[in-house]
């Protein structure tokens, strides 16, 4: 299992946000990776054949607010590309809701790794 929350993620950890209590090993996940910057697991509600969030360990609202922090952005990106490699044939959809009326329904920024077949376009 991942890594918990530390000392130096409390700071960026919020009690009542469903994917810190993931995060800190509160709320079971389906874990695909653990690293010291991001978790990812598989979505409860799958869209395509593969389908995993990759979510930073600190609290971030959404995309907007990782983009703040270029490296962890970055690494969020290379994280779900593997993911997409070690789960599917390596042909992704990244996608980041933002917002309520976007479809963003937990607050905590995650990327959605959609994978494991064709994805028609306009399909999530």
């Amino acid at each position: 299992m991942g890594k918990n929350v530390n000392e130096h993620d409390t700071d960026r950890h919020e009690d009542q946000c469903v994917f810190c209590r993931i995060i800190a090993g509160e709320i079971p996940s389906e874990q695909v990776h653990a690293d010291e910057k991001v978790i990812a697991f598989a979505d409860l509600h799958p869209q395509a054949p593969v389908h995993v969030l990759v979510v930073p360990r600190e609290h971030r609202r959404d995309i907007t607010e990782l983009a703040d922090d270029p490296e962890l952005l970055a690494h969020t990106a290379r994280v779900a590309a593997q993911v997409a490699a070690d789960r599917g044939n390596g042909d992704f959809r990244l996608v980041f809701n933002t917002g309520p009326d976007a479809g963003q329904t937990v607050f905590h920024v995650h990327a959605h790794v959609l994978a494991g077949g064709k994805l028609a376009e306009g399909e999530l």
